[in-house]
């Protein structure tokens, strides 16, 4: 997959110079698209009027989020008139897989795609594969001071200009059985704060019967935990240094962090407890090992409190903002962020924007927000919002607003070195191999990397 990228991003950098003759910014296309001061609007989290004609749009979700989305295009068509060409485009809107690649390369994309992968995305905005949208934010009557501060470093690049719209975000939590807690004689109204009540409260809550595992307190690289980045943010690691140019994985932020996941490792023994979770079912199964007593605590994303409504409902659990060390970032939560975008060659780039700003209004988001418990990118909030006094809800809003939570790695080869870093986690894990030289072996592979891009 990753030649296949590299291929493409090739045959981008051949073509981009046409390409970028045709991407739809000149005053000639401007005025095809409507009048800026027929699609500006007052209300700041996106304008009602469009620009005229149609526009292509790829998304990357099925299920309930699909039908959410296909009711919100139905409304925008109906309120303004334009037509919109939807295309299912999994797994991310065609970033992983090089369909949007191939699609700029061959000047054919589409005006407008959403992303559940911000890193990707932000990638493609550093290789030069998107618009700058600043010109069709502020014909739409957008005003940066509107959005959390924690999304903007997200939205723009070093040249100043933005190139990504974020339309809502997801956070990380620490979820817990109650009644396992007791059980093992926890307060479940003390929820462990660091790494050391983590660890505590985990082998508490452990059951092993010989050389069987019945039950883990908890597996550090389970469920959300196993993303890239998540818990070397919490350790407070930066990974990259944006002003310098610098991939900055060799750290001891970074080096605790996996000695950490070692430690669980070598505690109950990596291939019993690899045997051990073969059998778990995803988030949305009834295998699910939080849902079946298999595991007591896991850190998973604000949905999963809707999948446990869906297949466990009997469990009684509580969350919690993840634990973290000394030194570490408390209260903190790597971003799921979900971001509009703008390829190269978009034919109807106001259009596309257009669109965006009125997809991520609250009034619009609500429906989906009262499923998942996502949080908007607004600072102001509305009525339609229905988690008034909901507990995870309640620190879902808490850890958004931390200073500690945000985006890591924005950088042009975000996706590679997150790939880097799981294969490096799994060979400290599975082969107890040295940190430090790993890291240090991650870092110069990273660097070039970026050298090159």
């Amino acid at each position: 997959m990753k030649k296949i990228f590299v291929f493409l991003i090739f045959l981008l950098a051949m073509s981009i110079t046409m390409i970028g003759c045709s991407s739809g910014t000149t005053s000639d296309e401007n005025e095809n698209t409507g009048d800026s001061s027929d699609s500006s609007s007052s209300d700041n989290q996106g304008g009602d009027g469009a620009s005229a004609g149609s526009f292509t749009y790829w998304y990357p979700w099925g299920g309930d989020s699909e039908t959410w989305d296909e009711w919100r295009m139905e409304k925008y068509e109906e309120e303004t008139g334009v037509s919109i060409d939807a295309v299912y485009a999994p797994p991310d809107g065609g970033l992983s897989n090089g369909k949007l690649l191939s699609a700029i390369s061959g000047g054919n994309p589409p005006d407008l795609v959403i992303s559940n992968d911000y890193a990707l995305a932000y990638g493609l905005a550093a290789q030069g594969a998107l618009e700058p949208i600043d010109e069709y934010l502020a014909n739409a009557g957008f005003s940066e001071d509107d959005v959390l501060e924690g999304f903007v470093p997200l939205m723009k690049q070093e040249d100043g200009n933005t190139y990504l719209f974020p339309q809502d975000s997801n956070v990380n939590l620490l979820y817990y059985n109650v009644e396992m807690f007791e059980e093992a004689g926890l307060d479940p109204d003390q929820p462990p704060q660091t790494i050391e009540e983590l660890d505590a409260a985990a082998e508490a809550l452990t059951k092993v019967e010989g050389d069987e595992i019945e039950r883990l307190g908890f597996i550090p690289w389970l469920d959300a935990g196993d993303g890239s980045y998540l818990w070397g943010w919490v350790f407070g690691a930066n990974f990259f240094d944006p002003e310098n140019n610098q991939v900055t994985l060799n750290q001891q932020a970074l080096i605790d962090t996996y000695e950490w996941m070692d430690g669980y490792a070598q505690k109950y023994n990596p291939e019993k407890i690899k045997s051990f979770t073969s059998g778990f079912g995803g988030a949305f199964s009834p295998d699910h090992p939080f849902f079946t007593g298999k595991v007591a605590m896991t850190v998973n994303g604000n949905w999963f409190a809707n999948a446990l409504k869906l297949y466990s409902p009997d469990t009684e659990y509580r969350v919690a903002a993840i634990p973290s060390p000394e030194g570490g970032r408390e209260n903190a939560t790597t971003f799921g962020t979900n971001v509009f975008l703008v390829p190269k060659g978009a034919e109807n780039p106001q259009a596309a924007i257009d669109f965006a700003l009125y997809g991520s209004k609250q009034d619009i988001l609500a429906d989906n927000i009262n499923t998942w418990r996502s949080i908007s990118i607004w600072k102001e909030t509305t009525d339609a919002i229905e988690w008034e006094n909901d507990h995870v809800y309640d620190m879902v809003l808490d850890v958004a607003a931390s200073s500690n939570s945000g985006h890591p790695a924005l950088t042009s080869i975000a996706g590679q070195m997150a790939d880097e870093l799981m294969s490096l986690r799994d060979s400290v894990i599975y082969n107890d191999n040295n940190v430090a030289d790993l890291l240090q072996a991650a870092e110069e592979k990273m660097q070039k990397e970026v050298d090159e891009n």
